[in-house]
């Protein structure tokens, strides 16, 4: 049932606001305007009332400030003589201060040859004397820094040195140890071996003769084998000349690039005798200007391990001397200045068979130079990379004429066949191949 209101349905009945009059709403706002007007009139900046209003503080979204960040400095190069190859230096402990105790390699080891024997006995398998002929067990040491090189350059020359090392090896049935660490982190630069060779003399006891060849040198001449048996008395073989280092007391008398250290107390004793003059620092640039006062020639570099032994050898030749044996008979470590560019003039000339002043260089070690940064010591370095190529040419001509190779010229890579194939084996007819393809023989026995 409908109701009527207005005669107007009951359920379509709409609902309406009531509206507030306009005249009320303008009334408002100027009584807040009146308010606000007094308190800035009376307020408490310009008045003693103390109107408890609160304030609202509104606080923006602050902009971060730029500051300009200076540039890293820039490395200067290291000075001339300076073992800091490549940043090796750069996340090494604090350098040794000479107010520090002296540095040694270690706790000092106390009848090693009687241990090392009773550890033979105790394994026969493992002898210090190998085929052919019984020559001692011989284990050839080298390596370089653990960062990779600064120069694009560098790692492949070094790539191709340890190859060089390698083919010498396995031509010759060595065996080798490549080393890319620190093992002490104050004997970085020439004295990291030190180090190395103690380990390396505990760990291998079945090892006599130990060889150390630095990164830089290399083998040129791939037949030459050593005179093991010459060797028999020493414990220590370098190139030099006694004369220069005895009585001329010349720093340059012998070179640590290439030598030879046999397995004994004696050996470790001259390790720790040379360690306390090789931390990296002060200690290191003292004996420096030592040794620049006691050794002819010497500039005032810091301290390395070739100046040190030369100054053990003058200082304490009755304890160092006798059991040193200085070779110069043949290149065991020739100065690469005066060899690369007579390489073709000594291939034409043969492998002599003599050992007069006209032989293949065994090893060419480029001294001054530095295969993994462009910057050289002594020597430009366009110079020293292009001498290193010819070296590395020269004696892989040795290794590709094997499989019937050899490089167009020695300052490219290209090569060139010089041998026909043949079915049979390689060596059949030809007695010098076979000796460098089955390394069973002694490959040349020097008189």
């Amino acid at each position: 049932m409908r109701e009527n209101h207005g005669g107007k349905p009951a359920g379509n009945r709409r609902h309406y606001r009531r509206c507030v009059p306009a005249a009320s709403n303008v009334a408002v706002a100027f009584l807040l305007l009146a308010i606000c007007v007094l308190y800035l009139v009376f307020g408490p900046a310009n008045s003693d009332l103390d109107l408890a209003i609160p304030r609202i503080r509104v606080k923006f979204k602050e902009q971060p400030v730029r500051t300009a960040v200076p540039a890293p400095p820039v490395a200067a190069a290291p000075a001339p003589g300076k073992a800091t190859d490549d940043g090796e230096d750069s996340r090494l402990p604090p350098p040794r201060q000479l107010t520090d105790p002296p540095y040694s390699l270690g706790r000092t080891i106390l009848d090693y040859d009687a241990r090392r024997s009773a550890w033979l006995a105790a394994h026969p398998e493992f002898t210090t004397r190998v085929a052919p002929g019984g020559r001692p067990r011989v284990l050839v040491v080298t390596g370089s820094a653990p960062g990779r090189c600064p120069d694009p350059d560098g790692d492949h020359l070094l790539m191709r040195a340890f190859k060089n090392k390698a083919d010498y090896c396995r031509v010759h049935g060595l065996e080798v140890f490549y080393n890319t660490a620190f093992l002490d982190a104050e004997m970085s630069g020439f004295w990291a071996k030190l180090p190395l060779l103690r380990t390396l003399m505990q760990a291998h006891p079945e090892v006599e003769l130990f060889w150390w060849v630095d990164s830089d040198a290399v083998f040129t001449d791939m037949l030459f084998e050593l005179p093991w048996e010459r060797y028999e008395p020493y414990n220590l073989v370098l190139h030099g000349w006694a004369a220069k280092v005895f009585e001329e007391k010349s720093w340059v008398g012998i070179n640590t690039g290439s030598f030879l250290i046999r397995n004994c107390q004696w050996s470790l004793d001259l390790l720790d005798a040379l360690a306390p003059m090789g931390p990296r620092g002060p200690v290191r640039d003292r004996y420096g200007e030592l040794f620049a006062q006691e050794l002819s020639g010497r500039p005032p570099f810091e301290a390395d391990d070739q100046s040190a032994l030369i100054y053990l050898l003058v200082t304490q030749r009755s304890r160092w001397g006798d059991k040193t044996f200085m070779e110069s008979t043949y290149e065991l470590n020739g100065f690469w200045e005066g060899i690369v560019d007579r390489y073709e003039e000594l291939r034409r000339k043969g492998r002599p068979s003599d050992l007069g002043d006209g032989r293949w260089p065994l090893v060419t070690h480029f001294v001054g130079c530095k295969p993994c940064r462009r910057y050289a010591d002594s020597y430009p370095a366009d110079r020293c990379r292009r001498g290193m190529e010819r070296a590395f040419n020269f004696a892989d001509d040795k290794i590709l004429r094997l499989y019937g190779f050899e490089h167009e010229l020695l300052n490219t890579t290209a090569v060139q066949r010089v041998r026909d194939e043949t079915g049979g084996p390689l060596d059949a007819d030809d007695e010098e191949l076979g000796r460098l393809l089955h390394p069973t023989f002694r490959a040349a026995k020097p008189t």
